[in-house]
């Protein structure tokens, strides 16, 4: 049977990953311009960023190493906080969808500040 700790741990990947899905998903069904195509590849770096430095993370050779890999997905968060920020502004994409993007990044950049202020030893 799984602690809560790590029930948290692989439920939040699972998140995250199901989150990265969703996003790529709305990248790929975005119009087809020149806003599109320079904003799309630079969430698509940026999301898929989340989630590829949260995975090497939990492989850190130590705690300094770890807190590093959480601090750049926290700041490939709030990237793509920005970049769909921009797309909903400027009435690209799927409205309902992207303000869905938008809530769960919200809430998965929230997680993972709160995970680097405690194991930073800060709370």
């Amino acid at each position: 049977m799984e602690n809560d700790s790590v029930k948290f741990k692989n439920e939040f990947k699972r998140r995250l990953y199901a989150w990265v899905l969703r996003l790529i998903k709305f990248i790929d069904n975005l119009p087809r311009d020149s806003v599109c195509d320079v904003t799309g590849k630079q969430l698509l770096r940026s999301g898929t960023s989340v989630l590829a430095n949260y995975i090497e993370a939990n492989s850190a050779s130590s705690k300094k190493d770890f807190i590093n890999f959480f601090t750049h997905s926290l700041k490939s968060a709030n990237e793509s906080k920005m970049w769909l920020a921009l797309l909903r502004d400027t009435g690209k994409g799927d409205r309902i969808e992207l303000e869905w993007l938008l809530k769960e990044l919200i809430e998965i950049a929230n997680i993972l500040a709160s995970s680097i202020i405690t194991l930073k030893g800060k709370r």
